[in-house]
């Protein structure tokens, strides 16, 4: 099963994509259990400290022998670690203090448009009608999961600060994934050393600000555990995952499966912090699945051809 997730890079990046979506809705229940036994910002150094740590350990000798590789690219991995790792997980925590859950939860649901339309203005990638009704279903299983199946309540949604920090946020990151493209070919785990270490430098400045601001809070017993959760799954399991997914299939179709993170999400909060399970939930797996799946029908198909073709 393995060999053959290794041979066939569309089953390989499903994969690593959906793991690597379930992992961040990991993070939005870590986030959740981790207010009142540590403060945010410290988080996010924190985290950081520990992947660079693990990515030291286990890529220092390949980092070195692709460092004359890395080189020209540090500019540009620097700010896809400051923007797109440390600026993100800021402007999203700050947000929450100055919006809604729903409004972030679907305005999170635009990341894959920023994604397939940056990939469209930037490498001229094509935007198919599929990938269009696919993205839609997605977005509607989003916007289903975060009004609880009370769509109503769209029409309630008012526009503030934090929803413009939240569109920021978003964009950041769809930079971020637009600009693995053009790092394709570079070894994937020292790639991501040096985009860890931009991170971790990045948030020092945030969490003294938080510091001075007396919002500062040392971690409980509790808190390190969290921290260590995170550290493992949202920030190394997942953005290595992410990486390879998108070096497989690109940035715009890897992009959808981000839709899959508030999902995984609600159903971890049914089994992690005993929340009720609704008809909502299934239903709106059910939509994000089938925008992925149509998403991706004109590149499975496209595939196969070329398999019964060989």
């Amino acid at each position: 099963m393995i060999k053959y997730l290794s041979d066939n890079p569309y089953l390989r990046a499903y994969a690593c994509l959906i793991i690597t979506a379930f992992c961040w809705g990991c993070n939005a229940i870590f986030a959740r259990m981790s207010v009142g036994e540590v403060s945010p910002m410290l988080i996010v150094t924190l985290r950081w400290i520990g992947v660079v740590f693990l990515m030291m350990v286990i890529t220092y000798r390949q980092l070195v022998r692709s460092w004359i590789v890395l080189r020209p690219h540090l500019p540009r991995l620097f700010l896809m670690g400051a923007l797109g790792m440390t600026v993100f997980n800021a402007l999203f925590y700050i947000s929450a203090h100055t919006t809604t859950a729903l409004n972030i939860g679907i305005l999170q649901g635009a990341i894959p448009i920023y994604v397939l339309l940056g990939g469209l203005f930037l490498y001229g990638t094509r935007i198919s009608i599929l990938q269009v009704i696919g993205v839609t279903l997605t977005i509607a299983g989003v916007c289903l999961v975060a009004t609880s199946g009370e769509i109503h309540r769209l029409q309630d949604i008012s526009i503030n600060q934090g929803d413009y920090l939240m569109v920021l946020a978003c964009l950041m990151y769809a930079g971020y994934a637009l600009n693995l493209k053009k790092l394709e070919g570079i070894p994937k785990l020292p790639l991501f050393a040096v985009i860890c270490v931009a991170a971790l430098v990045t948030s020092l400045p945030l969490t003294l600000v938080e510091y001075q601001m007396g919002n500062f809070q040392i971690p409980t017993p509790k808190g390190w555990i969290i921290i260590v959760l995170i550290t493992l799954l949202p920030s190394f399991i997942a953005q290595l995952l992410f990486i390879q997914g998108v070096a497989d299939i690109g940035p715009g179709r890897a992009g959808v499966f981000v839709n899959l993170v508030p999902v995984f999400a609600s159903f971890l909060a049914i089994f992690v912090l005993q929340e009720s399970f609704q008809w909502f939930h299934a239903v709106s797996l059910f939509l994000v699945c089938s925008g992925i799946w149509l998403a991706e029908q004109k590149k499975r198909f496209r595939f196969s051809s070329h398999l019964r073709n060989q």
